[in-house]
């Protein structure tokens, strides 16, 4: 697909990246086919192919509505797509450029813009831990689309004795939300690694990965953010003090692969992004580790069934498919994946928040194929998809990981 950029994108950056994407595309609609908000709308604008034409338009110097700004909004950024085109079309990059010039051109209404701003600063900022405790205690009061965004404590382990010393050493990022949301995650994957002989180390000054701004329009307050987690993690990856940079949230981990990426016209990050993003590992990617170290210290009674959903920023975003339920098969659970194991929950960061209807109805969906499989629990790889489908079932739903460091003596 040719495109002519008008003037003011010719010679930029993004206007050249964005021409680039676009040429690979042949129409040919297969990605239309594996698009969430495509099959739920019918409509050819809220399919990829849709959106590649509106972006196309804007580059070409085309007007810049409200309209094409709601499209675009509707987009899930699951990726499906990505592994759908037969043409390597980067659809994810370009649609990041698309919102970018986009917002920048249309304003929103003002409601719009406050829940946009609170989204932005409130999950990154220190007072969320706060707020989520006096959320618990008066979650009972708040509106639905709130409690559902406000987990009951689970029944977490008590905290284990200080892990051992390793050779083999992770950074692992805390991120902005989960250790208030779902704490256990975190605490699980460092009792876990301990158990697999790997120490998990944590650096002082690191935040939110930079997906929460990025997503929400603020692409500067996102880069600023993987700076500072990337000025935090060279000292210790220099010295040689780790091997890895570790993630438990599968989201967080796609972004920390897509720093090189990001920061590629940062003169001063673009080659310690790109050592960073070399760096980076989902904790699944540790799994074929983990598997023989942990197989004969796993104590479970009877078959635990498990339903596995992959997020898309796991399969989509990593590519990292199949993986993760054949590890944990290997260490004696009972796992599969439901139909449809490639759509979207719904999730999708704050998507959830910022377009309710559509979310609701993936996620109610997606727990259709899932819960039909009987499982003890529903597993998943990213805290947004846990506590999204967590809203809409009884059944429980945990990080694998979670459930790994339940089978492990206390």
């Amino acid at each position: 697909m040719q495109t002519h950029l008008s003037p003011e994108f010719a010679d930029t950056p993004d206007g050249k990246e964005a021409q680039a994407i676009i040429r690979k595309c042949v129409h040919c609609g297969f990605c239309n086919a594996t698009c969430p908000t495509d099959q739920l709308l019918g409509d050819e604008l809220d399919g990829p192919r849709g959106r590649i034409y509106l972006i196309k338009q804007v580059l070409e110097g085309g007007e810049v509505t409200r309209s094409a700004q709601q499209h675009l909004d509707r987009c899930l950024t699951c990726l499906n797509c990505q592994t759908t085109c037969p043409s390597g079309v980067e659809y994810g990059h370009l649609v990041d450029i698309g919102r970018k010039i986009v917002d920048a051109r249309v304003d929103r209404p003002a409601p719009e813009r406050a829940v946009r701003w609170l989204l932005k600063e409130g999950l990154t900022s220190p007072l969320f831990a706060p707020a989520m405790r006096v959320g618990r205690a008066v979650r009972p009061l708040l509106p639905a689309v709130l409690r559902n965004k406000v987990p009951q404590r689970s029944g977490e382990r008590a905290a284990s004795a200080q892990a051992g010393e390793h050779r083999r050493k992770v950074v692992m990022l805390r991120g902005c939300v989960q250790p208030s949301m779902m704490p256990n995650i975190d605490e699980a994957a460092v009792r876990v690694l301990d158990a697999a002989g790997i120490q998990t180390l944590y650096a002082g000054g690191t935040g939110c990965c930079g997906a929460v701004r990025t997503h929400l329009g603020d692409q500067e307050g996102g880069l600023d953010d993987m700076r500072r987690n990337i000025d935090a993690w060279l000292p210790m990856v220099s010295a040689g003090g780790a091997q890895a940079i570790v993630t438990s949230a599968s989201a967080c981990s796609f972004t920390i692969k897509e720093y090189g990426h990001a920061l590629s016209g940062d003169v001063e990050y673009a080659d310690k992004a790109a050592r960073i993003s070399a760096m980076a590992r989902d904790l699944s990617e540790l799994l074929p580790e983990l598997v023989p170290a942990l197989k004969g210290k796993m104590r479970f009674e009877g078959i635990i069934r498990l339903a596995f959903h992959p997020p898309c920023t796991l399969q989509h975003g990593q590519h990292l498919r199949g993986g993760t339920e054949t590890h944990l098969r290997a260490l004696g659970f009972d796992v599969d994946v439901a139909e449809e194991s490639h759509l979207c929950c719904g999730s999708a960061g704050t998507y959830s928040l910022l377009q309710q209807d559509l979310a609701g109805q993936l996620r109610d969906r997606k727990l259709e194929n899932l819960e039909k499989m009987g499982a003890h629990f529903i597993v998943s790889a990213n805290m947004g998809c846990i506590q999204h489908l967590q809203s809409g079932t009884r059944t429980p739903v945990k990080h694998w990981v979670e459930v790994l460091d339940e089978a492990l003596p206390g």
